[in-house]
């Protein structure tokens, strides 16, 4: 876009660019989303910038009536797979305030220079103001859903010092903590929600933890995504409760610092999933956020996959039918893996059974059962060396479960937010048992990766008569062939020749 079709965007309130670029207005020294609702500008008191980090980093505030540090993720973070795209998803992962800018650093397989001069360079600022910037957003969150006090706050955000904290909140939103905590929404997610003043958030009851609303763009089918993982439940770490139309997802997740509980409400709201997080350590909030938001795929542009998808002639049937149509993620892309080697070869049911049984033999249990929650999914480590013998299975698939368990516990096999897609399927692959379906099917849903087309499935879902000219064509699928998937597996069965 150029700056002149980014001003016609504000000028529309055009909520579909939100996240997608901000605007900044000198006259004022506020920056905000593009559907912000206030007076549009003129456009020579109008500045763009491709993040908030960069809108800060020039010594604009935060927006109080548009609130731009809430609105989804860009989709290019997802579609791009060069070091900016990784760097950005690591970002979001919480994997400079876990292990600095060196870390990130390591990851990526650079200097610390050439990753600060190349964020710098796309998008206005470096990891640390990035990073900086996602502090701030997880900080205001925890001032204005919980009673945690703001010392509290600040080092669960991830601040080094309470004076930081105070000092980056007062420069990014104009305002003190108390004044951030005063200005909360008046109608929080569920009543009872604003949760506890330390330790452990929340209780048996299902009712207490921190709410969110998890933004999204666009048009979202809740039903397609909320049928595709009740489908895939796994007994004691998930469940699907309610009746369709207004189900919850519950399921229980392995985080940096601790384990949490996550619930996500089917029944949207305007423009944003309710959520509720209760979490052993609040340091693991901004991590357990950016995970959700991938197995829900929140940051996806539904704008640009229809307008691709839908000018193919035999996709553009099934793009119009189902709106809004997402490409799931996982909360863990080890589980995923594994998961995805349960299930080669079988049906969904059956591989649900398979891992139901890794579940009760491995999983490590709550401390607290609740509800149906029972176990966190084992990790790669506990699984490297167990014999499977519970699953009934040959003894070639499970030399490669252990062999997968194996590798992601080493690190040969990297499924980490911003893994090297290319590199991760190459190494999946020379695992013994692993063939292209799973090897895709995980870059896919492990690592995010809007681009997959699994071949086979293609093939059965087209029929033999068209399989070919569906393969033919999906050149013009891309970069969203995972959603011409999703749309394949939709669609109903062809009938038999």
């Amino acid at each position: 876009m150029s700056d002149d079709s980014r001003y016609e965007a504000v000028c529309s309130r055009d909520a579909r660019f939100d996240g997608e670029f901000f605007f900044a207005v000198a006259t004022t020294g506020i920056y905000c989303r593009p559907s912000c609702p206030a007076t549009t500008p003129r456009r020579k008191n109008v500045r763009f910038f491709p993040t908030s980090a960069a809108a800060q980093g020039a010594g604009f505030r935060a927006c109080r009536r548009c609130r731009p540090d809430a609105v989804p993720g860009s989709a290019d973070w997802n579609a791009r797979a060069d070091a900016v795209g990784r760097a950005m998803r690591m970002i979001g992962d919480g994997v400079v305030d876990r292990e600095g800018v060196s870390g990130l650093a390591a990851r990526l397989g650079y200097s610390a220079r050439q990753v600060q001069r190349q964020l710098t360079a796309e998008l206005g600022a470096g990891p640390v103001a990035l990073a900086r910037a996602q502090r701030a957003h997880t900080a205001r969150i925890l001032l204005q859903t919980t009673a945690l006090r703001a010392s509290e706050i600040a080092f669960a955000a991830g601040f080094s010092s309470v004076r930081q904290f105070n000092d980056t909140l007062r420069e990014i939103y104009a305002a003190t903590p108390t004044e951030l905590r005063a200005a909360r929404p008046e109608k929080s997610s569920r009543p009872g929600s604003a949760g506890t003043a330390g330790g452990v958030l929340g209780t048996n009851d299902g009712t207490a933890g921190v709410p969110l609303r998890l933004a999204y763009r666009g048009p979202y089918d809740t039903t397609q995504v909320f049928d595709y993982l009740a489908r895939r439940a796994l007994a004691g770490v998930e469940e699907t409760v309610g009746t369709a139309g207004a189900r919850t997802y519950r399921r229980t997740l392995r985080l940096p610092h601790a384990c949490a509980i996550v619930e996500i409400d089917e029944r949207p709201g305007d423009g944003w999933l309710e959520c509720r997080l209760r979490l052993t350590e609040l340091r693991d909030l901004t991590t357990a956020i950016q995970r959700i938001r991938r197995l829900f795929d929140l940051d996806a542009d539904p704008y640009a996959v229809a307008e691709r998808l839908g000018a193919d002639a035999a996709l553009a049937p099934l793009v119009d039918a189902r709106p809004g149509l997402r490409s799931p993620g996982t909360a863990d892309p080890h589980e995923l893996a594994v998961r995805a080697v349960l299930g080669q070869q079988v049906s969904v049911a059956a591989g649900r059974v398979l891992g139901d049984a890794l579940v009760a033999a491995y999983g490590k249990p709550l401390e607290r059962p609740d509800g149906g929650l029972t176990h966190l999914f084992p990790g790669a480590e506990d699984l490297a060396g167990a014999p499977f013998e519970e699953l009934g299975m040959p003894e070639s698939r499970r030399g490669t479960l252990r062999a997968l368990a194996a590798a992601l516990a080493n690190g040969t096999v990297r499924l980490d937010a911003g893994a090297d897609r290319d590199r991760a399927e190459k190494e999946l692959l020379g695992l013994r048992g692993i063939g292209p379906w799973t090897a895709g099917y995980i870059r896919m849903r492990a690592l995010s990766d809007p681009d997959v087309l699994l071949e086979s499935d293609v093939a059965v879902r087209a029929g033999a008569r068209g399989a070919g000219a569906y393969l033919e064509d999906s050149e013009g699928w891309r970069p969203w062939r995972s959603y011409a998937m999703h749309h394949l597996w939709n669609a109903p069965r062809p009938r038999p020749a």
